[in-house]
């Protein structure tokens, strides 16, 4: 009887579980557009921060942007050290068009540099603070090699390849001069398109960019006597400078996008997870390789 009945307490407190889990869904999806529905005329906010791993979502927010009549104008604000090629380079496109039709103002935080630099070079206005850590205009790809450790304690590393440049990179083997030729090609071109993509943004000889795209950092006070950047100033300033370039009266309402929609499933498998793992104490530890980045 006592397991009956155990077994029945288990069951309640699993169904209020539920329970409560979809309300949490249902405000969450209802409440995660309240930004763009009670908002008028305004200026955008777009946020990039942090590591450029993956733009989609940067992406999407830029898209409704474009999309939202009310929207008259759009800030970026940056506080990223850079990151991956690809998806820095999705980011640049999707502002270069987004600033065809709507002005675009991007405000620098803390730091903005490598390819947090390149997706702000085609935005109608640059913002920096004077202190801001800004430029960085390179490429790196970064290796390890481990082949005298594995020496040191007798282990061998064998590599079955179609290609000869298949395994380049390898990190249980030296990379020969041949390796580094073909993988110094990729980079310069890599590179190329950065300093390019600069000149054209920021209305610059190629010649000028390619004198200061050697990697190094730039203050933002350093930066605007270069001509990265057009003004020094704060996020406000940035956001008062938007709302007059898109005609705006009076201090200008901020419109973030809205969040990502969610379906019921993922929301209860996310709030189940969270609060399984406040339970169990769990954590979670996430590294990325980064093979090629700016």
């Amino acid at each position: 009887m006592k397991i009956k009945w155990l077994l029945w307490g288990a069951g309640i407190v699993f169904g209020l579980f539920l329970l409560f889990a979809v309300c949490v869904g249902i405000v969450t999806a209802v409440l995660g557009d309240r930004d763009m529905v009670t908002a008028s005329e305004g200026v955008g906010l777009v946020e990039v921060k942090g590591m450029i791993v993956d733009g989609q979502d940067i992406i999407r927010q830029l898209h409704e942007m474009k999309k939202d009549k009310r929207v008259k104008a759009v800030v970026l604000r940056v506080d990223s050290p850079g990151g991956v090629v690809g998806p820095s380079q999705e980011i640049y496109a999707a502002v270069k068009n987004l600033a065809k039709v709507k002005k675009v103002v991007v405000s620098m935080g803390s730091v903005a540099a490598s390819g947090g630099y390149y997706l702000s070079a085609p935005a109608s206005e640059i913002y920096a603070n004077p202190g801001t850590i800004t430029g960085s205009i390179g490429v790196l790809m970064k290796f390890s090699n481990i082949e005298g450790l594995m020496d040191k304690v007798g282990l061998k590393a064998f590599t079955i390849k179609t290609g000869k440049f298949k395994d380049v990179g390898s990190p249980v083997r030296t990379m020969n001069a041949e390796e580094r030729a073909m993988l110094q090609g990729v980079i310069d071109s890599t590179h190329g398109q950065f300093v390019r993509a600069v000149a054209e943004g920021r209305k610059l000889p190629v010649e000028k960019v390619r004198e200061i795209a050697d990697g190094r950092i730039f203050s933002g006070e350093q930066a605007l006597a270069l001509k990265l950047v057009d003004k020094l100033g704060t996020l406000q300033d940035a956001v008062d400078e938007a709302g007059r370039l898109g005609g705006i009266q009076g201090e200008p309402e901020l419109i973030k996008p809205p969040k990502k929609k969610k379906q019921m499933m993922d929301l209860l498998v996310e709030s189940a997870a969270e609060r399984l793992g406040m339970v169990a104490g769990a954590g979670q530890d996430v590294s990325v390789d980064y093979r090629m980045g700016w």
